[in-house]
This record gives structure tokens, sequence and C-alpha cells, in this order.
């Protein structure tokens, strides 16, 4: 007799006369040989005897020769006479029909009834008979075995069924081994060939003519592997049903008409529903609110639910607290699991998905699922850009990670291409681990965000921080340079903030990274002002708690929340912080730093901006002689700050001496940068500008028209700086006389604008503005103001009602009613205008101040003058306050005020205020400018007035 032995780690104590076997596998004995095989039970003839039992574990295939005995367990203190009593077994007869084969799982507490189950039951036809097969797909927790085992619990009960087989699935070896036993229980296969036994099984499956039909189903639950089906599929037959449940998604499982059903995610109420109802068995009772919160923190995972509920009744933990514990990410997701899990589970949230990685990661190309699946565990859930995950820092990623099993291959990464990385996408998919449908570019990934707190929660702190990083770089890898997609924006700033909330200290080590600053950017940039306002306003705090208050990456996020703050129409305030942040750099960098400088440069901008464009002028003037004496006359820094000291000369009245100075400048930068650069450009632009505000809008067109063909070689005709010149080339167009051209020219650029940069870009909708205007002076003022409306409507929905551009739109719509004619409804507008123009803007910006212009002008149109006359006095003395006597502004007002005054009966003060009016003009604007040709105009109006009422002014 020969006898293995596998010992147990202590012996077991001989108490009984039984043989206890178990996991047994298949024995063969030869003529004369006994072998154990698995039985259990009193060894017969021993009652009373005083033996140890025999005890076999684990074991294996046997095979003993003859007269031999032949065990692959452990058996102690076997005696002679029980050796003699073990009988090999007789062929069992078939079972009888109804016959069950494997165990159904037992039903989950709360189990509820969802779609996917009328789907699987909506596959059988009225009489009975169903499709050839059916898999429910779906990721690791989502209730595919339970769904299964309703569907089949329910056909056998309701008598739908003669033969039910249930087989567990996760390798090819149980699936033979499920099928063998339902051969040798149902048609008298050979038990001892187990290969054999499940062939022998599934061709008696297949339908043969003249036997009585069997009606049968079998499950095949949680399989692997696809390829452990190759040659075990379950025969087609009219009469059978074959339901597979399993994580994986390829296409070998709906070969020969297969229905593929995805199982997904509870929905809200189906959740909020299982959690009452689990937690009220349980004599718990939590507000529907906090229920619905952990729903979603959970993300809607049946399994995770379960756990949820399980570990609330272990530890008597509230929602709220239970909450609180998987907000705090110092503490990893497997501590937020009960200690005996629910409803014979097999594994835990955080370990339900580890097998499937492993895996995934023998896919081809092997060993980049894992790392990929990094990756995407720091992303935003709901939607991940291609882009990000094949950018060059993602392959570097990927290349660097590439792992064997657990282990990371060699020292030397291999090369990794973008068609790599689309394929351990895929392989991730295939294990539903990840969703992935490239056809939705923009988001094209998604993973349940358990997985990817389990993913995180694996990591070395030292390897969290490799794929935050990673993460950071194929983000600022995959922006635009220009934002002409709303809709990848709005991804990647997605993207980013859920990077933030997992690794917010990795991206805020020794520096602040470029991606922090790309979300406030994308707001800005594509109209979301206030937005990215807050999103820099929450960015400081976040920098000042890691690199402190004086760090450059500390002090740079505040001129970026200052400049978004001037650009949401708080300009005043932005100046503000400008000049707060300037003297803060003066101390931490000193007044020579190029950051200090930058920070005067804006605080003088938005001082400008505010208004008061000759406190502008003069501090740029400062900054420019500080730059000459640090950086030189050539550094562009320099060069910069002398056309920013044109433009606000311009601003501030003189925009023919801003045009003079603009073509010294030109001359310079010529010299230094080539006639290329966009610098060169950007004051070619400027010259023109001030060219036409001087006076000259018919050689500002032709300027324009030479720079935009310049530009149009440079940059080509995509470019936003090439979109932007040609407007202003048709808007100088319009200037010099040809409106009608100028509408034109805007409409086909508008066509292009759409295309490039789409409908809700701040420059699209800017564009549509200026094309109603144009239409409205080329005769349609109606037709203009209705495609004002509409534009409102949209700068409303895109940008909000606070935004500079929305306001504008408001104004420019109650101009298009005053052109239409009706100047009571103009006025109302422009009255709640200025309300909220002084909210937003304040009292003394140039937009409330223009608004309190036109304003008065149209109430004394509309039958108003003396309440025109007494606005537009106290409009004098502010923009006399903030403009200074030459300013154009303070011209247009002085010469509404002297009409207004005609209009109120005093025609003899109307001209002698106009005569005055027009000799300043004249020395300020020139003979030809068109504002001295109005007034010159108006003074004529109101002599030929005054003559006709000799005796002097009257009050109507």
């Amino acid at each position: 007799m020969a006898v293995e032995d596998k010992r147990p780690e202590e012996p077991l104590a001989a108490t009984d006369t039984y043989v206890a076997v178990t996991d047994t596998g298949d024995a063969m004995a030869e003529a004369g040989a006994t072998a154990v095989t698995g039985y259990s039970g009193p060894v017969p003839g021993t009652e009373g005897a005083p033996a140890a039992p025999v005890w076999v574990s684990g074991t294996g295939d046997v095979r003993a020769a003859e007269g031999g005995f032949a065990n692959s367990g452990y058996i102690h203190q076997v005696s002679a006479e029980q050796l003699t009593m073990v009988q090999q077994r007789a062929p069992r007869e078939p079972a009888s029909w109804p016959h069950q084969v494997g165990v159904i799982p037992s039903r989950a507490r709360s189990f509820q009834h969802r779609a996917e189950a009328d789907r699987l039951r909506a596959a059988v036809d009225n009489g009975g008979t169903a499709v050839l097969g059916q898999v429910l797909t779906g990721m690791g927790g989502v209730g595919k075995t339970q769904l299964a085992a309703d569907y089949a619990r329910t056909a056998w009960q309701d008598g739908s069924l003669d033969v039910l087989v249930w087989v567990t699935a996760r390798a090819r070896s149980p699936l033979v081994t499920g099928y063998a036993q339902a051969g040798v229980e149902l048609c008298r296969a050979d038990p001892d060939d187990p290969e054999q036994a499940a062939q022998t099984f599934l061709a008696w499956l297949t339908p043969k003519a003249g036997a009585t039909p069997c009606r049968w189903m079998i499950v095949l639950d949680d399989v692997a592997d696809p390829n452990d089906l190759r040659d075990l599929w379950p025969p087609a037959s009219p009469h059978g049903r074959t339901l597979v449940t399993t994580r994986r998604r390829d296409a070998a499982l709906t070969r020969d008409g297969h229905h593929l059903i995805h199982v997904g995610l509870f929905t809200e109420p189906q959740a909020v529903t299982y959690l009452t109802r689990s937690l009220s068995a349980c004599g718990r009772h939590e507000p529907v609110e906090q229920l619905a919160a952990l729903a979603r923190d959970l993300g809607h995972l049946p399994l995770a639910l379960a756990q949820a509920v399980a570990y609330l009744v272990d530890t008597g933990l509230n929602c709220a607290e239970y909450r609180d514990l998987l907000a705090d990410r110092a503490i990893k997701l497997a501590d937020t699991t009960p200690d005996a899990l629910p409803d014979s589970q097999a594994a835990p949230v955080a370990a339900a998905w580890s097998l499937s990685i492993d895996r995934a990661n023998t896919l081809r190309p092997a060993g980049l699922a894992r790392p990929m699946l990094q990756l995407a565990a720091m992303l935003e859930p709901n939607g991940i850009p291609s882009s990000v995950l094949t950018s060059p820092p993602a392959i570097a990623y990927l290349a660097q990670h590439r792992t064997a099993g657990q282990e990371e291959t060699a020292e030397t990464p291999e090369s990794v291409s973008p068609h790599d990385a689309m394929l351990a996408l895929s392989a991730l998919h295939r294990l539903s681990l990840i969703e992935h449908t490239p056809q939705t570019p923009h988001q094209a990934v998604r993973v349940h965000q358990l997985i990817q707190r389990a993913v995180r929660d694996a990591l070395t702190r030292d390897r969290h921080n490799q794929a935050a990083g990673a993460v950071a770089d194929a983000l600022v890898s995959a922006w635009p340079d220009v934002p002409r997609d709303t809709q990848l924006e709005e991804s990647l700033r997605a993207n980013t903030t859920a990077l933030t909330q997992c690794a917010e200290e990795a991206l805020c080590h020794r520096d602040a990274h470029d991606v922090l600053f790309r979300i406030g950017k994308s707001l800005g940039e594509t109209g979301l002002a206030a937005a990215a306002r807050n999103y820099f306003e929450h960015l400081v705090e976040a920098l000042t708690c890691h690199l402190g208050p004086d760090h450059p990456g500390t002090l740079a996020t505040r001129g970026n929340l200052a400049q978004w703050q001037g650009q949401a129409g708080d300009a005043a305030g932005a100046a503000d912080a400008f000049r707060q942040l300037s003297d803060q750099m003066l101390q931490s960098l000193g007044a020579e730093h190029p950051h200090t400088l930058t920070a005067r440069n804006h605080h003088a901008f938005y001082q400008g901006q505010a208004g008061d464009a000759a406190g502008a002028a003069a501090a740029a003037e400062a900054l420019l002689q500080d730059r000459l004496r640090v950086q030189g006359p050539d550094h562009p820094h320099t060069l910069t700050t002398r056309g920013d000291l044109a433009s606000w000369k311009s601003e501030a009245g003189d925009p023919a001496g801003a045009a003079e100075a603009l073509e010294y400048l030109l001359k310079d930068q010529l010299r230094i940068f080539g006639p290329d650069h966009p610098d060169i450009l950007a004051t070619r632009s400027a010259h023109a500008r001030c060219r036409g505000l001087a006076g000259d809008p018919a050689g500002a067109a032709d300027d324009m028209e030479r720079l935009v063909q310049h530009m149009l070689q440079v940059l080509g005709p995509d470019h936003p700086e090439f979109l932007a010149a040609s407007y202003d080339l048709a808007h100088w167009r319009g200037e010099a006389g040809n409106p009608a051209g100028a509408a034109e020219a805007i409409e086909q650029l508008l066509e292009q604008t759409l295309r490039v940069l789409g409908p809700d870009h701040p420059s699209t909708l800017t564009a549509r503005g200026v094309l109603a205007n144009w239409k409205g002076q080329t005769g349609d003022p109606a037709g203009a103001a209705d495609d004002m409306e509409q534009l409102l409507e949209q700068m409303l929905r895109v940008l909000g009602k606070d935004h500079p551009h929305t306001l504008t739109c408001r104004g420019n719509l109650a101009f298009m009613r005053s052109l239409a004619g009706d100047l009571p409804s103009a006025a109302d507008a422009l009255e709640e205008l200025l309300k909220d123009e002084l909210r937003i803007l304040g009292s003394d910006h140039p937009s409330t101040l223009t608004t309190r212009n036109n304003l008065a002008r149209w109430r004394g149109q509309a039958g108003d003058p003396a309440s025109a006359v007494a606005a537009l006095e106290l409009l004098l003395e502010d923009r006399l306050r903030l403009l200074g006597l030459d300013h154009p502004d303070l011209l247009t007002t002085r010469h509404d005020f002297a009409v207004m005054q005609g209009l109120a009966g005093e025609p003899t003060a109307a001209v002698e205020n106009l005569a005055r009016l027009l000799k300043d003009e004249v020395r300020i604007l020139g003979p030809d400018h068109p504002d001295t040709h109005t007034a010159q105009y108006s003074l004529e109006q109101w002599r030929r007035a005054a003559e006709m009422h000799p005796l002097g002014d009257h009050r109507s």
C-alpha cells in the first residue's frame, strides 16, 4: 500500500470511525485495487470499533495498481479493516426530470427587480422558446449573478424547465467539472473521465429526432476568459437556454447570435430604495437625503451599497458619519468594509476588481493595462478625453511602469506607441474595468469612482505622486493653445479638477504645476471670467497653504486672480489688487524683479480699464523709465510698455499723439524682431486703431487691409488674431462710410469664426453683436434688434448676466431699439442696464458713464429735454473729473448737453456752447474729424433756430 503524505498543519483527533472526504478529485482503480475518491460516512462493518477516522482533504487525481491502495490526501491511523471495506461505486441510473445540477446562489437581501431582468425575459417568445444564448456583462459588483439567479430560480419554480444546471465557470476546470457532474447524473457519463463526461453531457443536450424534448437551462456564472468556453458552449436547441454572466465583453461572447445584455449600476431611486429597505430590516432609519448622498458617494454600485449597509449595522455609524469616513482620503477603501460580508459575497469592494486587473494586464499589449488604469484613476470618472491618455507624457508613464504580473519589467522600458495605449484601453474595456467609447473622443473613457479609489489605494506614495505628475503633464500636453472646442475645454477642466481633488499636494510640491493655471485660463478664455476669478481665489488659498504667501507661485496666482477679477467687470478692484500685489512683490522680490515690473504693468492696465486713462498713462510712463533702466531699451517687455503707454495716451484723448509714438515703436520692433513677430502685428493693429480714432478711418482701413494680408501669410486663415484683425478691418471700412460693406464682410467672417471657435466662444458672440450693429446702421434697426434679442439670450446662458459682454449687448440692443424709433423702450432698457452697471462696474466706469449719456439723450429726444439737461450737467462734472478737458468722451457729452439745451427751449445757450465745442474739437480732433463735422452741423442748426426766436431763449 502506498499513501502520499500531505499532512495538515495539525493532526486530526481520532474520535470516531468516520471517513470524511472533501474537495476530492477523480480516482481510478484497476482490478484488485482500491482508490479513495470521496466517500463520507461510517465505514461499513466498523460500528463501535475503536479506529481513527479516515480524513481526506484537498485531494487530486489518483490511480492505484493491482493490489494497492492510493489516496492523494492525508489519512490518519487507517486500519486494515477499514481499507478492505472501501468499495467502488456502481454506475448510477440517469436522474429523472425535473432535475437540478449545482446550487443556485441564495437571493440577496432587499433584492430589487431591474430592467435587465425584463430584457432577459423578453428574449423568450410566447411559446416559451428562448434565444440561443444570453450574456449578462458588466463590471464586478453590479449584480450579474443575482440577476441570473433570479432568472433561473423563476424559470425553475414556474415549471418551465426539465433540467437546470448552474456552473461556476471562473476557469475551464470547474466548468468541465460542472458539465461532467451533469453528465454523470443525467446520462450515465463516466465519472473517471471528466472531459469525456462533459462532452457526453453536451451531446445529450443536442436535440434528437424522436426523443422526448428536454427543456433545459444552463447558467455559466462568472466566466473569466472566453477561451475557457472553447468547445464547451451548449448546443443550439429550440428547447434550451444558455445564460452567461461575465465581466468580459469580447466579441467571442456574442458568437452564433448570443444576445449581450449590459448590466449597469442602480439608478438613484433604486439605490435609495435598496438602502432604505436594507436598513429598515435591521431597525435602522436614515434621512432620505443622506441615503441619496451615500448612494452617490458609492456610485450606485450594488456591491458597495450592500457592504455599506453591513458596515453601518456592525459599527452603529449613521450615514453622515460613514460618508465622512469615505471622504477622508487618508482612509483606504478597504477600511470601510464590514468584517463579515453580506449575501455570501466573495470579496470586499476594494478587492472586487483585482483579478480583472490582473487578467487585463495579460492581454496584448501585455503589461500596459495596469499602469493605464493608474492614470485613469486620477481623472474624471464620467469622461476622460482620448488625447490625454494617449499623449506623450502618458505614453512615457506606460513605458516606464509596464508590468509583468505585479512586477515591473526590465529597467530599460520598451517603446510604447499611442496605438499600444489604445489597445490597453481596449483591454480594460473588455474586462469591464472601464467604458471605452472612442467615437466620443472628449469623454472616451469612463471609470467607476470606486475602481479609481481602489486603484489609488494600492499605490505607494511615490507611485501615486508619479502617476499624478504624469497625468498633470498629459493634461497640459492635450490642452489646445486656442480654446476652439468648448466641449473639450469643459472635459479638460473637469479632469484637472478631479486630479487636484486626489493629488493636490503632489501638484503643489515645491511649486505649482502648470495644469493648475490652465483651468482658470480655460474658464476665462471661453467667456467664464467670473468662474475663472472664483477658481483662482480658491487656488490662492491652496497655494498659500502649501507654498506660503511669499512664494513666487502664490504671487503669480494672485496676479491671475486680479486679472480675471478685472475681466469679470471689476476693473477698479483688479487695479487695487495689482497695486497691493506690486507692493508685496516689492518687499518679497525687490523693485527690479521681472514679476514686480509685470504686476505694475497690470496695475496700469486695469487703472485705465477702470476709467482712469490719464492715470494709466502716467503709471505706464513711470514703469517705462524703470524698465529702460533695469531691462534696457530693446527688451521685449520694455517695448510692450511703450505700446501700452501709447494706447493709454490715445484713450486719454490723444490718439494722434499715440499713433505717432506707435510709429517710432514699430521701427524699433522691426529692427529687433523682424516683420513677422506677434508683437509687430499687435503694434500695427494698435497704430491703425489710433489713426482711426484720430479722425482718419479710411487710413485705418488701408492699414488694416495690409496687416490682414500679412497675417494671412504668417498666421493662416483660422488663427484667432487673424480673425480679430479681419473684424477690425471691416469696422474701419464701415466707419469710413461703407456700413453695408462692413456688414457683408462681418457676415462672411462670422461663418469662419463659427467653424473655428464654435457658437459659444466669446469672440463668436462678440462678432454676432458687431454684425447686428452694422446691420442696424445699414437701415434695418428692427432686424438688428431681433438679432440682438437672440444673442442676448445666448450670452445670458453662456456668460451670465453680469459679464461685461452681456452688459454691452444689452446696451447695443437698446441702441437698436432707439434707431428703430422706440425711444421710450430704449430708455427704459438703459435705465435697468444702468442699475446693473452701477452695481457691477461702479459709477466711474467708462461703460457706466456712456450709459448715463445715452439715457439722458434718449429721454430728451423722447420728450423730456429738461431732465436730460440736468442729467448731462451732472455727467459733465464726472467726466471732467475723470477724463480732463480734452477727452473725446467729454466732448461728446458737451455736444449732447448743448443739443438738449436747444430742445429744452434755450437755443441761444445751445449756440454758445456748440461754438465753444467746435473750437475745441478743431484744436483737439482736427477740422476733418467726423465729430467736428457733427458739431459744426449742430451749431448751424441751432443758429437758425435761435434766429427764429429773436426774443431769446424760452422754456416750453
